[in-house]
């Protein structure tokens, strides 16, 4: 009776301590970084989908402005051929990939500042739809880059932190993920305060 009570305990603990280590949440927390990535990805192709359209508009209204428009086909083609893979996610290509698409925004907001020297083209309709769905999605992936890097420090925290460290060192054997960060030209955007003249 006794040997059938410390078995019975023991099997208890045994339970509890892998309900606390890790085994069912570090697999989770890797599915929701990658299904992260897949968002972020999924809403930077959107708006590259988007700059095509864009660019044909303005092009109909600003023909003479073709560096700024080769500006952008160029930094569209870059940044569709660059891709992250969650299972091979290094701080290298995050960051070649934020490259990419940090120049793409760029080139944009170059484009959206050309277009105030044309009223004719503020007031076309499909360009106000345009510059609505680019808005939207620039929105879309601040979102999906807060939650992949919500998803990021999660799973850092589980692979790193004991208990569920020493789960992932016997069962999964997966590393750090590197962290999402903000390119360098936004640090300076954020840091730098919009100037407002009347």
């Amino acid at each position: 009776m006794k040997k059938r009570m410390i078995q019975l305990l023991a099997m208890t603990m045994v339970a509890v301590g892998l309900t606390g280590c890790g085994i069912q949440s570090i697999p989770q927390a890797k599915n929701d970084t990658d299904a992260a990535v897949a968002e972020v990805t999924n809403q930077y192709k959107r708006r590259a989908d988007l700059v095509p359209n864009l660019v044909n508009t303005v092009k109909g209204y600003a023909s003479h402005e073709k560096d700024t428009l080769s500006a952008v086909v160029e930094a569209r083609a870059k940044a569709t051929q660059v891709q992250i893979d969650p299972n091979q996610m290094s701080a290298e290509k995050l960051a070649e990939f934020q490259r990419a698409q940090g120049s793409l925004s760029q080139a944009l907001g170059r484009l959206m500042m050309i277009t105030e020297n044309y009223p004719n083209l503020k007031a076309d309709t499909q360009f106000r739809d345009l510059q609505a769905q680019l808005e939207g999605t620039e929105n879309r992936i601040t979102v999906a880059r807060q939650r992949l890097i919500e998803s990021i420090k999660n799973f850092n925290n589980l692979v790193t932190v004991p208990p569920t460290s020493w789960t992932n060192s016997i069962l999964y054997h997966h590393d750090k993920m590197a962290q999402w960060d903000l390119t360098a030209e936004e640090k300076a955007t954020a840091e730098k305060a919009p100037e407002v003249k009347f």
